[in-house]
């Protein structure tokens, strides 16, 4: 067989490779690093992760609590919660030296 169409062979992931690599790609791996290592490209993991998020929104009944938009702004308030925890100590501790 020509070595040309061999390299121009599209590989075939199937769902779970797809959604482990996700899965790593959102628990804060870093997106080249991980590409690397599965053999992907970098864009191509992003597409995965695109698709994988309209796939999720698309599943939710309209009228319905999307639980990804809620876990989003959860996380998006225990933030800002433990920003306001951090300032109270920090001020707390300038208080308590003063004295």
């Amino acid at each position: 067989m020509d070595q040309s169409k061999t390299n121009n062979r599209r590989r075939r992931y199937d769902t779970e490779f797809k959604l482990n690599a996700i899965h790593l790609l959102e628990s804060g791996k870093n997106a080249s690093e991980l590409a690397d290592s599965l053999g992907v490209s970098k864009q191509m993991l992003y597409n995965w992760r695109s698709q994988i998020r309209i796939t999720r929104n698309a599943s939710v009944q309209p009228g319905t609590n999307n639980p990804y938009t809620e876990l989003e702004q959860l996380r998006k308030k225990l933030r800002d919660v433990e920003m306001e925890r951090d300032i109270l100590k920090k001020a707390l501790n300038i208080f308590s030296r003063q004295t």
